[in-house]
């Protein structure tokens, strides 16, 4: 593919379509019925498709996203006066393009391939709605991040308390387009107040769905022995901030 499609529905599988139809069983509403504050599936994106996306991201994208580092703090080990008394911020490692900026370069090649008016469509905001089960403003932030072999995100929650229109929820989905050279990362997140849920993010047009803030964490993205140098997993994000009823 040179081009994204101008509606995300055309990327759906039959399940995708009936996600979106609000008629998959266990998919559709699932984030609203409050026993999870995370969904993820594989099957609704066409794989063979998000192969070839995959490989268009890297070709157009690849050489304009920017490193994202924030390191673990030198003083939150040894400025420490007490045992067990830690605190650790946010620490992260990742290529990353703000595709609300319209100045950057990033955004300007995003246009011509199609990628911003596929996450803008009415298919994609009706199929965040349809698998949140949250009725989403129809105007929603953009985000593309790349991550490379031992790239991860630290222990957060993604709490906006100082945000109004955010401080009480709001939905992100995110799309992953691995390349072949991925072996394996995974999503541990937080139920019943630990971090005891698991889940692979090593996918091909993998959908997740998360109802912030909870605590999670991303593991650094491990390559296939030799192919380190390829491997590759982008995530096209949208977040979603309530709408009034």
């Amino acid at each position: 593919m040179k081009k994204f499609p101008a509606e995300f529905e055309a990327l759906l599988t039959k399940t995708g379509h009936q996600v979106l139809a609000g008629k998959h069983p266990q998919l559709s509403g699932a984030l609203a019925t409050g026993k999870s504050r995370f969904v993820g599936a594989a099957g609704l994106i066409d794989v063979k498709r998000a192969r070839e996306l995959a490989a268009l991201l890297e070709h157009t994208l690849g050489d304009l996203v920017v490193p994202m580092e924030q390191a673990i703090p030198h003083a939150s080990t040894w400025k420490m006066k007490t045992a067990y008394s830690e605190k650790l911020p946010k620490t992260v490692k990742v290529r990353t393009a703000m595709l609300d900026d319209e100045n950057s370069p990033a955004r300007g090649m995003a246009e011509d391939i199609g990628l911003i008016d596929m996450l803008r469509s009415k298919s994609l905001h009706a199929f965040a709605e349809a698998l949140s089960g949250y009725p989403l403003h129809r105007k929603w932030g953009l985000q593309t991040l790349c991550y490379w072999p031992n790239d991860y995100s630290g222990p957060h929650n993604d709490h906006h308390p100082d945000e109004p229109l955010g401080r009480d929820g709001y939905t992100d989905l995110h799309l992953t387009f691995c390349n072949a050279a991925v072996d394996h990362q995974w999503l541990v997140y937080e139920r019943a107040s630990h971090l005891q849920e698991i889940r692979s993010v090593a996918t091909v047009g993998g959908v997740t769905c998360y109802r912030l803030p909870f605590w999670h964490y991303t593991t650094p993205l491990v390559a296939k022995q030799g192919r380190e140098g390829e491997a590759r997993r982008w995530v096209l994000l949208g977040t979603f901030l309530d709408r009034v009823r």
